[in-house]
């Protein structure tokens, strides 16, 4: 059985789906961090297994092995890394990416140019993340911990209008995208680029739909960064309204999708529902939607 080695140093909120963990060590004298993935198991989530499914299992390491995002323009990966695979999963070991202390501005204006980008064509490179993700919300109930709440009127009427918004961002452009584009991915410079890490979710993607996400955990507003994607953006690809659609709407689902997650997973507890929302695993999701309240108003215009 696959073990980290004594003295690894194991890096907070690095597990979830078939990551077993992220750590810091050293090769000699060179930082690198070394990244475990699990194979599924028989009864694991079978979009684990799925190539195009969001939750793919090894697309991270088919990203290093096919070296397709090793020069693509406004985002790329820290360079050459180390695959190995077993019967239990695959191992990652690549050099250690220090933080660059990017500022939003910068990231949003990356994540324009890398919609630019032209990826090689790869059986693995996910489509549809936001529909699929709120298929397993589906299969899981819904929102419904969010309908204990003060915006239960709300979450209904967007939940029901779901499929109208998903088809929107159908007829958007498709585009390169990371995924899971939050600070902690998107850590080093080199030059004009962000160097980025965690290709587990590259694919393609509606225009503006990595903005939205990034959004949910910067320290800008929608409307800055909107102004620097749209800087980074190559010409010709994507009117001001889409890219806003694409953001707009991605940034609102995921945003209540995360405050439903994080309210499920304490409303079991004693007391009531409304004294947990300062609970630490819950509060910073419902700032994240709070913050989201005009673009909620938006959609609910439409």
């Amino acid at each position: 059985m696959w073990q980290p080695e004594p003295g690894w140093h194991l890096l907070t909120g690095s597990t979830g789906s078939s990551t077993v963990g992220v750590w810091r060590t050293a090769l000699g004298d060179t930082p690198v961090a070394v990244k475990r993935l699990a194979a599924p198991a028989e009864h694991d989530p079978p979009e684990l297994s799925d190539p195009r499914g969001f939750a793919y299992w090894r697309r991270g390491a088919d990203v290093e092995i096919a070296g397709v995002v090793a020069h693509t323009p406004g985002l790329r990966s820290a360079g050459p890394t180390a695959v190995d695979e077993d019967v239990e999963g695959i191992t990652l070991t690549q050099v250690w990416v220090e933080d660059a202390a990017n500022s939003g501005l910068f990231i949003a204006r990356s994540l324009g140019r890398f919609a630019g980008a032209d990826l090689a064509p790869a059986p693995w490179l996910a489509r549809d993340q936001l529909r699929d993700r709120l298929d397993r919300v589906e299969r899981r109930g819904g929102w419904r911990t969010l309908a204990r709440t003060t915006v239960a009127d709300v979450a209904d009427h967007l939940w029901n209008r779901r499929t109208f918004w998903l088809d929107a961002l159908d007829e958007l452009a498709q585009v390169p995208q990371h995924g899971d584009p939050v600070p902690a991915n998107l850590p080093g410079r080199e030059g004009d680029d962000v160097v980025a890490v965690d290709w587990s979710t590259l694919g393609h993607g509606p225009v503006g739909a990595d903005l939205g996400y990034y959004s949910l955990t910067a320290r800008e507003e929608l409307e800055p960064l909107l102004d620097a994607y749209l800087i980074g953006l190559p010409e010709g690809i994507a009117t001001r309204d889409d890219v806003a659609l694409g953001a707009r709407v991605a940034a609102v689902f995921t945003a209540l999708s995360r405050a439903e997650w994080a309210l499920a997973r304490v409303a079991g507890g004693e007391g009531a529902l409304a004294g947990k929302y300062r609970h630490p695993s819950v509060a910073p999701h419902l700032r994240a939607l709070q913050r989201q309240f005009p673009h909620i108003e938006a959609l609910l215009d439409q």
